[in-house]
């Protein structure tokens, strides 16, 4: 970067520098979760924390999710700010009265007179044949229900600046990160999971989605890898004569309406694409936003590419068969465009 000495991290190291420091500047900020601790999380979100910070304040957990997210809520009812880490968003099942009935509604019911600055951090995505119970991303899940902030980034940068900005709110935030996005050496390498990370503290905004890619003849929208895959798509397009736009939504509540309806005046086309079921999820969602807000600038439908809706498979070819993959999305823009 110009001006400024490049400083490669990867995503999980990303995300425990932001948590390092906001613990160094605020000693209500604590963690708790399975894993947490000497490990430093099975995805090294919290690696190196129990070594600076000790047992009190990195806390190993029970495999019991219900009890250590309610005691996070507890916790944060008194005036601390707990990150709590649900290992795999898959199991949410197991707590989803203490997410929705209490940490997501306390606030509301209490006329905003307790605050819940509560942290849930979890892990999403697959391609590893993990199968069904491990390999979901489940973003609609989360988003349709009011009373949580939900965010996914996508860069090294984004998960340090809004794993910042996430513990300084004052509202519940679901912060999902994406598995492959972590840049540990035991998974798929990626390049896009090591970027240029700033040494201080800094923050990005919840609720502003980011373009990452300008184009003039079709708008995609992408979240965590799938914004991956629709670069990777842009320069494949780019040698047919096609110019993508890719939008990178980071954050799901708040949804940055206005970056999508701006692209799609600019385009005039829409492609969607999710790593998350395709029925009642985002693509339904900002394919409905372009026809309710946007529609007399489009030329031709919106298109959605997400997994069908079926569980994740075990086995890779069949795994592979239904996640978004850039070349889907090329084939796919190819078509819209020739609409």
């Amino acid at each position: 970067m110009q001006g400024t000495k490049t400083r490669l991290l990867t995503g999980n190291k990303a995300m425990a520098e932001a948590i390092k420091l906001e613990m160094e500047r605020d000693p209500n900020v604590f963690v708790m979760g399975e894993d947490v601790g000497v490990y430093g999380g099975i995805f090294g979100s919290t690696e190196g924390l129990f070594q600076q910070f000790g047992s009190d304040r990195v806390i190993d957990t029970p495999i019991s999710e219900t009890a250590f997210i309610g005691a996070a809520i507890g916790a944060a009812t008194e005036g601390m700010r707990p990150i709590v880490e649900l290992m795999f968003v898959d199991f949410f099942g197991v707590c989803m009265d203490q997410i929705y009935n209490h940490m997501a509604k306390i606030p509301y019911m209490s006329g905003g007179r307790v605050k819940l600055p509560i942290v849930l951090m979890t892990a999403v995505g697959g391609g590893y044949s993990d199968a069904a119970q491990h390999s979901q991303t489940l973003y609609a899940t989360f988003a349709h229900l009011p009373g949580m902030k939900v965010v996914a980034p996508s860069t090294p940068y984004d998960l340090k600046g809004m794993m910042i900005s996430a513990i300084r709110d004052d509202n519940p935030v679901v912060f999902m990160f994406h598995k492959t996005l972590q840049g540990l050496g035991w998974m798929d390498q990626l390049d896009a999971s090591v970027g240029h990370v700033p040494e201080e503290a800094y923050t990005v905004p919840l609720g502003k989605a980011n373009v990452v890619r300008e184009g003039k003849d079709i708008t995609i929208v992408g979240i965590q890898m799938t914004t991956h895959h629709a670069l990777e798509a842009a320069k494949k397009l780019e040698q047919e004569g096609i110019e993508a736009e890719v939008i990178d939504l980071r954050s799901l509540v708040p949804l940055d309406r206005e970056t999508i309806l701006q692209s799609i005046k600019k385009t005039h086309r829409l492609l969607v694409v999710d790593e998350d079921y395709l029925s009642y999820g985002m693509t339904a969602e900002i394919a409905a936003i372009a026809a309710e807000e946007g529609l007399y600038d489009l030329e031709a439908p919106v298109k959605r590419l997400a997994v069908p809706d079926v569980p994740i498979p075990f086995s890779r070819p069949l795994e592979q068969f239904v996640l978004p993959n850039a070349e889907k999305i090329y084939q796919e823009a190819v078509k819209l465009v020739n609409e």
